[in-house]
């Protein structure tokens, strides 16, 4: 016997009793993001590999760990499944030129690839949702952001998500931190993994964000960046908790918030709740000015967010929340030869009239034909048999009231419907 093939692991189906919760998230996400004034843009799903460690950092566990990377069998390439959309993002903006008019406020949803260990709400094919702002200045553009995710947790019906930020502050302001952190690391190299040595002359500030519970308490300890920012760097995040205030958004600063992405500065923040283990975040963004450049286009500020669809299903699901049930308006059922040419027809009828209809297949009873019109969720069944050939009618019974069964013409029908 063949041994069945199944899915890699970290990569899942999404099941038909899922759709409804993921259709209804899907359209609460576009209707919220119009409300603001924000485009769709789809990237591919692969893209050359000097693209991500030239934006993400090299030294960076999705670079160095993460990322699915191969080589083109055709002309020799390094290619990459994405496992972020914001460098896909600005590079699609720079090739086709989209900021040579007008600031962009852009977003994506769609599958990222990362080689982790499977968990609650994280996994190796993950779906997330990307906001870019590219070519807007300034703190009203990071608070924007802010305050529209918290809306969003509103039209959700969301709660237990508390808000966590913080500022990397200019390139200037982390390299006059980075000799304090250094310094202060290599004085306790005893504590330091592996991992946190080979950061320690490469990027520093990446060993802050260690999950090792065996460093949190010299990464308490250590020195912080706040301490070390200029004036603009102090008036840019001053002004935005003033309107996150005004806003009446609620935050916690936590100064040992870094992100694990290189390319961030200035404003970082992230949405965090307890429900889903370790695995807390379910939202997180910020300011990225240097990255347009770093990719290869003028210099132009860009701040931007992606939330993990998974996790915020995973938060909706625990809540208890039911999603309105997308059900049939009818199910066909015939019987006969010449009542199965009818149906089809009948079905494509209602159809034009805007309703959804299920036609019966492959045969069967009336009495079992009933059963999977009953398990459809469909309002009414359509029935049509030799009767209704005759008279060019069709039979309509309600299935989810004690109601009459009702002769009637197709066009009847269609109102009929259409009124239910």
């Amino acid at each position: 016997m063949t041994t069945p093939i199944q899915a890699i692991r970290g990569m899942n189906d999404i099941l038909p009793q899922h759709a409804d919760l993921w259709r209804f998230f899907e359209e609460t996400v576009q209707d919220w993001l119009a409300s603001y004034g924000y485009r769709t843009i789809r990237m591919p799903i692969v893209e050359q590999t000097a693209l991500f460690k030239r934006a993400i950092g090299e030294v960076t566990d999705i670079v160095e760990k993460e990322m699915y990377t191969f080589i083109d069998a055709l002309n020799g390439e390094s290619l990459t499944l994405r496992p972020e959309g914001t460098a896909s993002c600005v590079r699609a903006v720079l090739q086709h030129n989209l900021l040579y008019n007008a600031p962009q406020r852009l977003w994506y949803k769609g599958p990222m690839f990362r080689h982790e260990r499977p968990q609650k709400g994280r996994y190796r094919q993950f779906h997330q949702v990307g906001v870019e702002s590219l070519g807007f200045a300034g703190p009203d553009m990071d608070a924007e952001h802010i305050v529209m995710t918290a809306r969003l947790w509103r039209k959700l019906g969301l709660d237990g998500i508390a808000l966590q930020i913080n500022t990397l502050g200019t390139n200037e302001d982390r390299t006059r931190h980075r000799a304090k952190l250094i310094h202060f690391l290599e004085s306790h190299l005893d504590v330091l993994d592996e991992d946190a040595r080979r950061r320690l002359h490469t990027n520093p500030l990446r060993v802050l964000d260690s999950k090792n519970p065996a460093m949190q308490q010299l990464i308490e300890a250590a020195p912080k960046l706040l301490d070390d920012l200029d004036e603009d760097s102090i008036k840019h995040f001053e002004t935005l908790q003033g309107m996150l205030r005004d806003a009446g958004v609620a935050y916690e600063i936590n100064p040992r918030l870094v992100r694990g992405l290189d390319y961030y500065n200035f404003t970082v923040f992230e949405w965090v709740t307890e429900r889903l283990g370790a695995q807390g975040t379910v939202c997180a963004g910020g300011r990225f000015d240097g990255l347009i450049e770093q990719i290869g286009g003028k210099p132009a500020p860009a701040c931007g967010f992606a939330m993990g669809v998974e996790r915020l299903l995973a938060l909706l699901e625990d809540g208890g929340f039911q999603p309105p049930a997308s059900t049939p308006a009818a199910y066909v059922l015939h019987m006969g030869e010449a009542a199965d040419r009818m149906a089809l027809q009948v079905a494509e009828k209602l159809r034009d009239g805007g309703l959804d209809v299920v036609l019966h297949c492959g045969g069967g009873s009336f009495k079992s034909q009933m059963k999977k019109a009953d398990a459809s969720g469909a309002r009414y069944a359509v029935i049509i048999g030799d009767d209704e050939v005759l008279a060019g009618e069709i039979s309509v019974k309600p299935l989810r009231e004690l109601s009459e069964q009702t002769r009637m013409t197709v066009e009847a029908a269609t109102d009929f419907l259409q009124q239910k």
